[in-house]
């Protein structure tokens, strides 16, 4: 499992909340007393465009803050809905339900899927422009046992190993549909400037449209990516 460095001196950046420390109940305490905050990642980092935004994401981290303390995991899985991809929620114009798709680059897209899972996406693109990345799969690295008791299991690579583990992980919903991810909050995006190893590319998982499209992207090798091992070389 991947852990922010020890760094004693290391203090967060941008506003973003301190993670050093947590221990206890908060389920942040397994990674050690002291553990670097990443900080928040600005807006003008983001790569406009919607694939390379999924590619850029890799190696990053998703940071979620709830009143039992902070979790938050590496982004080792990521799909791309490219502008008009006939796969993505945005194909068919903007609706009361995808409008916070079509947000500049950096907010939080949610919907549910199938009616039972949750999934974070992030905008991408310019404003008004429909499309986006979704978040796939998150190595955990902070608040291990705030993710077990939303997820009820103690399987480490199975607590955020998918899209719909990874909300109900980090107790993500509708409720901060359209946040701001580039801004420390209840939900947000940061970095700790750890490389992300290979990064593998291939095709999306669970989708019946542009099926032959290469706009899936993942850490090689990493036990935390989703799908069979086939997909994952």
């Amino acid at each position: 499992m991947a852990r922010w460095p020890a760094r004693p001196n290391a203090l967060p950046t941008r506003s973003g909340p301190d993670l050093r420390g947590r221990t206890g109940s908060s389920g942040a305490g397994e990674i050690g007393a002291t553990v670097a905050c990443p900080r928040v990642l600005e807006r003008a980092e983001l790569p406009v465009d919607t694939a390379q935004l999924a590619r850029f994401l890799i190696g990053k981290m998703v940071v979620r803050t709830l009143t039992e303390g902070v979790a938050s995991g590496r982004i080792v899985e990521t799909e791309a809905y490219v502008i008009g991809d006939s796969a993505g929620h945005a194909y068919r114009g903007m609706t009361p339900r995808n409008r916070t798709l079509f947000l500049e680059r950096g907010h939080a897209y949610i919907y549910l899927a199938y009616g039972t899972s949750f999934m974070l996406n992030v905008s991408s693109e310019t404003s008004g422009v429909g499309a986006g990345v979704l978040i796939r799969a998150i190595e955990p690295t902070v608040g291990i046992r705030i993710m077990e008791r939303n997820r009820g299991t103690e399987r480490l690579r199975d607590l955020a190993r998918g899209p719909g583990r990874l909300s109900a992980a980090l107790a993500i919903d509708r409720r901060v549909d359209g946040i701001d991810l580039c801004q420390a909050g209840p939900l947000w995006l940061g970095s700790d400037d750890q490389a992300p190893g290979e990064i593998g590319q291939g095709k999306r998982i669970g989708i019946t449209r542009a099926t032959d499209s290469l706009l899936r992207f993942y850490v090689r090798g990493n036990s935390f990516v989703s799908g069979p091992q086939a997909l994952n070389r």
